[in-house]
């Protein structure tokens, strides 16, 4: 299995962004050496409540600057906000910065309110970004300058000055349980995952399908494939649950919709955005992760001493079907003093007892 340090970078109650940046740095420091693999970022915009990572290109920059071995990126850009070029560019001049050490991730955005202040139409986000590893791969092709006309994307005659460090790019990723994507991305060698919303039960036989999928594609390597959700460790269960346990319950409700609007109300705005996709399932699960005692007995979150974490994250690794566990350890208002000891708890006795474990 692998490891990542998953941050929305959420508003925290008496810091400033500032504040909350340092804080951020030094988790990642600690994450890098105690062995993790990944570091990502999630893009967020206009919800100053919530999240303050609207840059994850910033988020990846600065980290690199301070860690040496860990791979760091966002989780992803939200490719419809940006200029097709531009953000080619970008990922290779970071890529470079990095020493290749860069992960990217792909996704359409999760929020309607993202779009508007950008001009930009919400129905329309699936396409531009399940287009744009093929752009990349023209644009970071040997055949400079570069064209490439497709449905969304259009660039003619463009030289990148700077390339990649990793060749053809980095590894892409998109977090997804649409069946119909997770074909393109098995197809196109892109690693995937998805997010406690989404019951496992339900995500693991299109997870089976994508592998399957990506075998007969005749890939050279296992994809990953990831799940996202808060995690805490301490030195007893108990300790555990008294800490975080009611925190976590609380982690995201930073993501629910109209924050001056009473909780139901938020939360029914959230489900219905969901259910109007068609996701039903991830619908249902929504109603139920600001619920502390529903979380902790279905292992939505991993709340626990080190020895507790590592049993249910094996099991809901092999039941789940994933290989790459997304951590996320900074969530409401838990202290920093309980924020480092978990991390250096989970990266000490959580990961040596799961590095050699092979889900799939």
């Amino acid at each position: 299995m692998k490891f990542a340090h998953f941050a929305h970078v959420w508003t925290k109650p008496g810091m400033t962004p500032h504040d909350r940046y340092e804080q951020l740095w030094r988790e990642l420091e600690l994450c890098d050496a105690l062995g993790f693999d990944y570091g990502f970022c999630v893009e967020h915009h206009f919800t100053p409540y919530e999240s303050w990572m609207s840059s994850p290109s910033l988020y990846t920059v600065g980290a690199g600057v301070r860690t040496k071995n860990i791979r760091l990126g966002p989780m992803g850009y939200v490719v419809p906000l940006y200029n097709s070029l531009r953000l080619a560019e970008e990922i290779a001049i970071i890529d470079q910065m990095l020493g290749g050490r860069m992960e990217v991730g792909l996704v359409p955005g999760i929020m309607n309110s993202y779009f508007e202040p950008f001009g930009l139409d919400y129905t329309d986000r699936k396409a531009p970004t399940l287009e744009y590893p093929s752009y990349l791969r023209a644009a970071y092709g040997d055949d400079q300058p570069f064209s490439f006309e497709g449905k969304i994307h259009k660039t003619r005659n463009a030289r990148i000055s700077v390339m990649p460090q990793q060749r053809p790019h980095p590894p892409l990723w998109m977090m997804s349980r649409d069946p119909e994507t997770l074909e393109f991305l098995a197809a196109n060698g892109i690693n995937t995952g998805n997010f406690l919303v989404f019951p496992r039960e339900v995500a693991a036989p299109r997870y089976r399908k994508y592998l399957d999928d990506w075998n007969a594609a005749g890939w050279d390597r296992k994809p990953n494939i990831a799940y996202a959700t808060t995690v805490y460790v301490d030195e007893s269960d108990d300790k555990a649950i008294e800490v975080a346990l009611e925190r976590a319950s609380r982690a995201y409700e930073g993501l629910l919709p109209s924050p001056d609007a009473p909780f139901e109300e938020r939360l029914q705005e959230f489900k219905d955005q969901f259910a109007a996709r068609g996701e039903n399932p991830a619908a249902m699960g929504i109603t139920k992760i600001f619920d502390p005692d529903h979380i902790l007995a279905n292992d939505l979150v991993f709340i626990g001493s080190p020895a507790t974490v590592a049993e249910k994250l094996h099991e809901a690794a092999r039941t789940g079907v994933f290989n790459t566990f997304m951590g996320e350890f900074n969530f409401s208002d838990l202290p920093e003093e309980d924020l480092m000891r978990s991390i250096r708890l989970f990266g000490e006795k959580v990961i040596p007892e799961l590095r050699g474990f092979e889900p799939f």
